[in-house]
């Protein structure tokens, strides 16, 4: 199997009011293609700050981070957007829908940035909505849509460019349990599907669902434990 993520001696350091603030401490990870794997950890344990170092949002204070074969320590903040763009998909706790936009125009979004065709974005868009159950509501904005509508049409603008890697960051924290469920059992289908998916969450029934599991305390990684395979 491919490696898509490989992180060696990642270390994330933050300078407050003349303290250096250690966040990531020297982190070996290692995240194959295809995979579905579960970051946990309680707040102030480092993994959003891992999440962030993963997408491409923040830069390691040290360590190599390569992505499907690709150094990224070397890149600017130009490349990096680049990648966030190409490569990745984001979903959200609060799904960061804009609400004047409809859903799919919300999907549309990163297609815009993409510079891909109005009518290549409409097509794409819908079929992503479609893929998440929700091709009723193509026009319906943001405060016309429950929390798990919402979070779907999230999940649809992650994967409307066809990222290689998504990252769900508490993607059921803002979510009753039923919905919840709904939005795993399609995250948990997307990955059988060959997407790769990681997920930042505290909760352990939502780690519970994923294959593999991370566990951070004070910016380490702890154990990586690999779920049972669910006989049928």
């Amino acid at each position: 199997m491919t490696t898509m993520i490989q992180m060696t001696d990642i270390t994330q350091t933050f300078h407050l009011e003349g303290m250096d603030l250690p966040v990531l401490k020297q982190i070996d990870l290692s995240i194959d293609d295809g995979e579905y794997v579960a970051i946990m950890g309680a707040s102030g344990s480092g993994k959003s700050t891992l999440m962030n170092i993963i997408g491409c949002l923040d830069r390691p204070t040290d360590g190599l981070y390569i992505l499907d074969g690709r150094d990224l320590t070397t890149l600017d903040d130009d490349e990096l957007a680049d990648i966030r763009n190409q490569y990745i998909g984001f979903v959200f706790q609060q799904f960061n829908l804009l609400p004047r936009l409809s859903a799919l125009e919300n999907v549309m979004l990163p297609m815009i940035y993409a510079a891909v065709p109005r009518s290549e974005r409409i097509k794409a868009a819908t079929e992503a909505l479609t893929k998440v159950g929700l091709a009723d509501r193509l026009k319906s904005r943001p405060g016309k849509l429950s929390g798990g509508q919402q979070q779907r049409v999230a999940i649809a603008r992650a994967l409307v460019n066809h990222p290689a890697l998504v990252l769900a960051d508490e993607p059921t924290g803002a979510l009753d349990s039923t919905t919840s469920h709904e939005i795993m059992d399609l995250l948990t289908e997307l990955n059988k599907q060959g997407t790769t998916i990681v997920i930042v969450t505290h909760d352990s029934s939502v780690a519970a669902q994923t294959k593999r599991t991370i566990h951070m305390v004070d910016g380490v990684v702890v154990e990586a434990a690999i779920a049972l395979a669910k006989t049928p």
